[in-house]
């Protein structure tokens, strides 16, 4: 460590606070606004300033929301993040992994990340998979000698290496770090937001100086008013709050998700979480408990005794070092009492051969026999009547594992030739207990959900049916697939249970679903889920399971808790659910500004509204509203083209507020003529119309009602009111409404313009 020979790759799960700090105060539309708020502050008078506050707070409230994410998301790295083995003074135990320093021995498992370089010290059966890196999905035998290299995992066998690179020197050190970093990556909701506002700083330019080359021109007015003015015209063009808002429901929703234990890995993975429409979820771990137990030992051959074969099955347990859930049941229910038969040339369960074995010789020692365990379809040829006997067990949702001699080395591909079975293990397999009542809340938000498991396709069935999953009594064996994604793409689409899928398979069935216009989110915890993690739209890790797979999925359930995932598919819909709804409304107040400005320019009149005015009905009808509404539940499947879906209302129910507002100015105009003081009533009339119009957007936006909605709009209708009522607000915001036969107009306008908004709202089906 002094040398600095310590894996010191700095892995953050979050920006820090000073980034956290920066990327919320230094953003172009703060320098826009705070730009026009320095202008107001030299021309006065400070209340045409307000929207200053609200830069202050929007960006506290960022700021705020971020660093409470940020401290979850650290918690919950720290817990989720791997631990390898490494042997140090002959003792074995696990250290973080910036604690591995240069030569340390690691020990290596199934599902086990290597996260340093290396040369292999020890191997049995050792198979790397080094698809993270070199793209290659075919694991790699490992020997003593050979090269282990960082983010690659172990698929079968077990281990251990030396390490002789760490740190920054350790070739692609990086992954680790990446998997676990606060990221934001590409997404709709963000690009669509970016690009609406990159088309409103082309226009604010243009407008700004039309604004203030006819106040001052053609209004004569002084350049004092005639800046006010066209801040004025300018300040409501900036949706300051959207992307401030965007950040902080997607903060939002980590914290949530936190609180149920669920890591997520990248924030752009919430909005993904909206748009899934297809969830493939792997039998064991997801919908039965990772533990099995031993419930017969069937002896199929009568030159074979059962306590023979409960002798063999102990010794095969003891060959593993690392068992699987099955394998455990097995060690468990057979204990070796003996011990006389000595395991040799071990051949670990791998999920592409599924299957395991070793030679086991007696204490007289000789070659001795081999051994087989695993999928009796595997192991037996077509048409054998034990065949029969497997798949009427499978199908009452046993798993069932075959026992077979055979005559051939343990790694001779042609070890299952001429294999003779000698017993039917069969393991019973404990359904979770809120596995059904997921795919029922799956079922109803019209999500498919499709099994992919390893095992026998008739007993995966069998436990999708007990959990009463549609389609479940029609299972595919996946070995009749064809060998492409698009070829597959028309069975996998049809299907809902498939059996005996190979890691490949999962992965190309992953691949064809997304082909066909499908958001997809696969689950797993084994390292055989790998590849279909990484080929998903979302993938979704078990707590419990590999390394490897908490490394490549956005999600990981850390209580391996399958009932949090209709949590995260409603999280991910209430996010975009919410931000296209709050985005309609800024978007709106963003065309009826650059409309109310064209307008002035053509018409040659004087900008109707101060900053202050513009501020308050902001304030009322999206600042304030909108934070609630980008906050509250809800589970409404979110549906592509968002800029395109928000734009259809916002464009014409902007257009329909300025042009309301602005013939409502124009009418003032007219009832008070020329009179002195009469400019403060023409703006209040004006005011009051948009007033009216925006209250009935929102109004439109805030459905379906609830009694919290109902009370957020009538209590921002009320603050107006009082505003229209109290003299000193009335002052402060020089609003007051003169006689009767133009306040009415402006409400009569107002009246028409809602009429028109809901139609177009209607018009678009979103009635």
């Amino acid at each position: 460590m002094a040398r600095g020979d310590v894996n010191d790759v700095p892995a953050r799960s979050s920006r820090s606070v000073r980034e956290i700090v920066r990327a919320n105060v230094l953003t172009r539309f703060n320098a826009i606004l705070g730009v026009l708020f320095l202008i107001v502050l030299v021309v006065g008078p400070v209340q045409d300033g307000l929207f200053g506050v609200v830069i202050v707070a929007n960006t506290a409230i960022g700021i705020v929301q971020e660093v409470r994410a940020k401290r979850t998301l650290d918690g919950l790295a720290v817990v989720g993040e791997a631990r390898p083995v490494v042997r140090r003074d002959g003792v074995a135990r696990p250290v973080a992994a910036s604690a591995i320093v240069l030569d340390d021995v690691i020990e290596l498992g199934p599902g086990d990340k290597c996260v340093v370089d290396g040369r292999v010290t020890a191997a049995d059966g050792l198979e790397i998979d080094e698809s993270l890196l070199t793209g290659e999905a075919d694991p790699v035998h490992k020997r003593p000698g050979d090269p282990v290299l960082s983010g690659s995992f172990v698929v079968a066998g077990s281990g251990a290496f030396t390490a002789t690179r760490v740190g920054r020197e350790a070739y692609a050190a990086q992954l680790a770090e990446e998997a676990s970093r606060f990221t934001l990556v590409r997404s709709e909701l963000r690009s669509g937001i970016s690009e609406i506002l990159r088309y409103v700083t082309w226009m604010m330019v243009p407008v700004a100086v039309g604004l203030v080359a006819s106040q001052l021109y053609v209004q004569r007015h002084d350049w004092r008013e005639a800046v006010r003015r066209m801040v004025g015209g300018i300040v409501p063009m900036v949706p300051e709050g959207l992307v401030l808002l965007t950040s902080v429901a997607f903060a939002i929703g980590v914290v949530r998700l936190g609180r149920r234990r669920c890591l997520v890995q990248e924030l752009p993975a919430i909005e993904g979480l909206a748009r899934v429409d297809t969830v493939c979820l792997d039998k064991t771990g997801t919908l039965t408990e990772g533990g099995m137990a031993l419930t017969e030992v069937r002896t199929v051959d009568d030159a074979v005794a059962d306590a023979d074969v409960r002798e063999v099955l102990a010794a095969l347990g003891r060959a593993e070092p690392r068992p699987n859930a099955s394998l455990r049941a097995i060690v468990d229910g057979c204990p070796d009492g003996s011990g006389r038969l000595r395991p040799a040339d071990a051949l670990p369960f791998s999920s592409a051969r599924k299957y395991s074995g070793a030679r086991l010789s007696g204490p007289d020692g000789g070659d001795g026999a081999t051994w087989l365990l695993g999928a009796p379809d595997v192991l037996l040829p077509p048409g054998d009547p034990r065949l029969a006997e497997a798949d009427a067990l499978g199908a009452r949702g046993l798993r069932v594992l075959l026992l077979a001699r055979s005559g051939r080395a343990p790694h001779d591909p042609r070890v299952t030739q001429g294999a003779r079975p000698a017993a039917l293990v069969v393991l019973e397999q404990r359904l979770r207990g809120d596995a059904a009542e997921t795919l029922a809340y799956f079922a109803r938000q019209r999500v498919a959900a499709k099994v992919i498991s390893g095992d026998n396709a008739v007993s995966v069935g069998a436990v999708a049916a007990r959990l009463g999953l549609a389609g479940a009594d029609e299972p595919v064996d996946a070995r009749g697939l064809p060998g492409t994604p698009d070829a597959m793409a028309p069975a996998v689409e049809r299907g809902t249970v498939f059996g005996r899928v190979t890691p490949r398979q999962k992965h190309d069935m992953v691949t064809a679903l997304r082909s066909r216009g499908h958001v997809v989110a696969m689950t797993g915890d084994g390292v055989n889920d790998v590849l279909a993690l990484k080929e998903a739209d979302i993938g979704v890790a078990m707590g419990s399971g590999s390394a490897a797979t908490r490394a490549v999925a956005q999600i990981v359930l850390l209580d391996d808790g399958f009932s949090a995932l209709p949590s995260v598919v409603a999280e991910g819909r209430r996010v975009i659910g919410n931000i296209t709804r709050v985005s309609r409304l800024f978007l709106t107040k963003t065309v009826y500004s650059v409309l109310l400005a064209l307008l002035v320019v053509v018409s040659r009149v004087p900008y109707p509204f101060l900053p202050r005015h513009l501020t308050l009905l902001s304030t009322l009808t999206i600042g304030v509203p909108s934070f609630f509404l980008a906050l509250a539940p809800g589970d409404e499947r979110a549906r592509p083209r968002f800029v395109r879906r928000v734009m259809r209302f916002a464009l014409p129910a902007g257009v329909v507020a300025g042009a309301a507002a602005f013939a409502s100015y124009v009418m003032a105009r007219a009832v008070y003529g020329g009179a002195a003081g009469t400019r403060e009533a023409q703006t209040s009339a004006a005011t009051l119309t948009l007033f009216v119009v925006s209250m009935w957007v929102l109004t439109i936006v805030a459905r379906p009602w609830t009694w919290w909605r109902v009370l957020l709009v009538a209590a921002m209708a009320a603050g107006f009111v009082v505003v229209l009522a109290v003299p000193v607000l009335q002052r402060f915001f020089a609003l007051r409404l003169v006689g009767a036969e133009a306040p009415w107009g402006a409400a009569g306008i107002g009246a028409v313009a809602c009429l028109v908004v809901e139609a177009v709202w209607r018009r678009n089906g979103e009635g």
